[in-house]
């Protein structure tokens, strides 16, 4: 087998296993930028594009050095997009639904309400159409994608007051990530897009009346739990988000087979130790939550059916005026169905018995 070979078929770790710098002894000096949309504090998320760039460095025997730098460092949060199309910077790292603003689109590569899961979504775009489809929507901006982290399903937030009804959710100033925004605005509410490291001022002060983030390592170390008591659950906006690697698609051209090898085994790395990060740290931190005097309580069931509803309707209504959407969400959506139905009788079944038992 030769050295590309290694790349593509051993995969990172088997790569670092044997100690191979694969046929890049003769490969020019690369140095890269990369933005990421998180604050260094966030050692889950931001750390994403960490260890996407150490293993890119390894693998490159030094060669293909990417420097990361967290929000506000080179541009704003979201400022990443601009900076990557424009070829400000070579790469960033985010949540593709910052971005519904430009084009509702960007929504699906990362997460939609009542969307796929975390599995759901790695199987959609590894294995189905969906990184082909996003990388034929994400060329209109100058940008190829590479799947980089998910959260997993995510928590719903951080409550001043509770919310006993769908009646409670109006007038409610709610820091939502990105794209959701949309149905809870049709819920009454009123959405705020606020980046990670500013989403405390805002609850503390008042400025908002609720915020999400992710989850509780994430939440903990914001300290979210300080200014408001009440922990709902779940995040039905994000069943599984996930993370982009977007690099400005002159600057991946250039590159060698050997280093574009490089940055998808790197990315897919990073991709799998995100979730298991997330995964292994968030029982622990959600029992020192609870100790320190959270309320969990699940969103009650009107609030879940309308949000339902109303994102069916939503979806309907841009797959009538968006042409990239309905080309993306069709696909996106079959697929979704499907998946449904396999885990209905898998992995649902499984995890309710195995949630019944006493361990």
């Amino acid at each position: 087998m030769d050295r590309r070979s290694l790349i593509k078929h051993a995969g990172v770790a088997g790569v670092l296993a044997a100690g191979v710098a694969p046929a890049v002894h003769a490969q020019a000096a690369v140095r890269w930028r990369l933005a990421s949309s998180f604050p260094k504090s966030l050692d889950t998320i931001y750390g994403g594009a960490e260890t996407f760039a150490k293993h890119v460095k390894a693998i490159s025997g030094g060669k293909f050095e990417i420097s990361v730098h967290a929000a506000g460092e080179l541009m704003p949060a979201f400022g990443v997009v601009d900076g990557v199309q424009q070829g400000s910077i070579e790469a960033a790292h985010t949540a593709p639904y910052y971005f519904f603003g430009k084009d509702e689109t960007f929504a699906i590569g990362g997460a939609i309400p009542f969307g796929l899961n975390s599995r759901q979504m790695s199987a959609w775009t590894f294995e189905g159409n969906g990184l082909k489809l996003m990388r034929e929507f994400y060329a209109k901006y100058n940008i190829i994608s590479f799947p980089c982290g998910n959260t997993g399903a995510q928590m719903g937030g951080w409550f001043r007051k509770e919310i006993k009804s769908l009646a409670d959710m109006k007038g409610l100033k709610f820091r939502v990530g990105g794209f959701a925004g949309k149905v809870i605005e049709r819920l009454g509410g009123v959405p705020q897009n606020i980046p990670g490291g500013e989403i405390y001022q805002a609850l503390e002060k008042g400025t908002i009346d609720a915020a999400e983030w992710i989850g509780p390592y994430d939440d903990q170390k914001l300290g979210f739990n300080k200014v408001a008591p009440n922990y709902y659950y779940p995040g039905w906006w994000e069943g599984g988000l996930q993370l982009d690697l977007y690099i400005n698609q002159k600057a991946y051209d250039a590159l060698t087979p050997e280093y574009k090898a490089i940055v998808e085994v790197a990315s897919a790395a990073a991709h799998v130790d995100m979730q298991a990060k997330y995964d292994a740290k968030n029982p622990t931190a959600l029992k020192q939550l609870v100790g320190a005097g959270a309320k969990l309580r699940p969103f009650p069931g009107d609030v879940m059916s309308a949000a339902f509803k109303e994102s069916m309707k939503l979806y309907e209504e841009l797959s009538a005026r968006n042409e990239s959407w309905r080309k993306v969400y069709a696909d996106y959506s079959k697929f979704r169905g499907d998946q449904n139905l396999w885990f209905r009788f898998t992995e649902a079944t499984f995890d309710r018995f195995m949630q019944s038992q006493k361990l």
